[in-house]
């Protein structure tokens, strides 16, 4: 790795861990968020901070929207998209799990408009049950970012390559010189053992999309490895004339197998060099992410880099409020 892609790595670590959840699990039968909390977009809007994030309540996913002052003590304010009716996309799952945004890294992400409306993605399955099926991939718009109408997808994994067949994931959107950069990840199989990496999809008009052809971007590493496995997550963000791909990493053998947050570097968006830095890794047992640290929500504030990510550890109780769970999965974050 050069010199100048070695001076990004140094400046996107965040070392110290918060060490508590800002946002869990309510406990709550019939909540959005009652099993787990996953998946966190951070933004700021007119002074206030905002997160939203995908809640599973033992049917699928739902997605809500948390608001802060301090990025620290976090609020949740409810839905922001449901399930639709039935025999849609979204009957059982509607995960928005990102918003178009300013592309740099040290920003406090600010929410870009397209046609005067705001512009998320979201992925769906088509079953009950913790992400059951093949995903979809679509868009979806608001006018004030709490109250959202998707579209019908646009990408699905039977229109794919081998790599991707399995049934896709989480997006995130870049749009760089009137072009749009869609990342994402996806399994090669729907039966487990399967493996999961990164590939990217083009457009300049939202409305025809062309898969890259050289996915997948980010592939697994050697058998072994910290990232042998699944690679997902993508969050993409500049940082001068460098592009930089925060994602989660799975990978390692036996009691040492677990989700990692690291990056990788680019300078044209579609060649991308990974940095092989754990920028979060999981902590010891009896920590919030002792199992896993993962899927990463980037923002900036007064000088200091907020890696925002999904914490998963056991959970000794198996209990949380009225809900049996043998993991406790929430929200927390590091800082530079």
């Amino acid at each position: 790795m050069n010199q100048e892609f070695r001076k990004v790595v140094e400046a996107i670590k965040t070392p110290n861990k918060f060490g508590k959840l800002v946002l869990a699990p309510s406990g709550r039968k019939g909540m959005y968020d009652s099993h787990a909390v996953d998946c966190p977009f951070v933004f700021e809007n007119s002074g206030i901070f905002y997160m939203t994030h995908i809640g599973w309540d033992g049917i699928g996913y739902r997605t809500g929207l948390a608001s802060s002052e301090d990025l620290v003590h976090w609020k949740k304010e409810g839905l922001i998209i449901d399930r639709g009716p039935k025999g849609s996309t979204t009957e059982f799952n509607v995960a928005m799990i990102w918003i178009l945004r300013d592309n740099d890294l040290c920003s406090p992400g600010y929410l870009k408009k397209i046609d005067g409306g705001f512009l998320g993605m979201y992925h769906s399955y088509p079953h009950p049950g913790y992400e059951s099926g093949s995903g979809v991939i679509g868009l979806c718009w608001s006018d004030d970012f709490r109250h959202w109408e998707p579209e019908e997808p646009f990408l699905r994994p039977d229109d794919g390559a081998a790599w991707e067949s399995g049934g896709l994931y989480k997006s995130c959107l870049v749009e760089h010189k009137g072009t749009y950069y869609m990342y994402y990840n996806a399994k090669n199989q729907t039966k487990w053992p399967w493996i999961e990496q990164i590939g990217l999809a083009v457009s300049s008009d939202l409305r025809k999309w062309e898969r890259y052809e050289g996915n997948p971007v980010v592939s697994v590493g050697k058998p072994g490895s910290y990232d042998d496995t699944l690679l997902g997550d993508p969050c993409v963000l500049k940082h001068g004339n460098i592009w930089i791909m925060f994602y989660a990493a799975v990978g390692g053998k036996g009691d040492n197998w677990h989700a990692r947050e690291t990056a990788a570097v680019s300078r044209d968006l579609l060649h991308w060099e990974k940095t092989d830095e754990i920028l979060i890794d999981v902590g010891p047992k009896g920590s919030i992410d002792s199992i896993h640290a993962h899927k990463p929500g980037i923002i900036w504030k007064d000088g200091r880099l907020y890696h925002f990510y999904c914490a998963v550890s056991p959970n000794p109780d198996r209990q949380i409020g009225e809900i049996e769970n043998e993991e406790i999965r929430g929200i927390s974050f590091a800082f530079s």
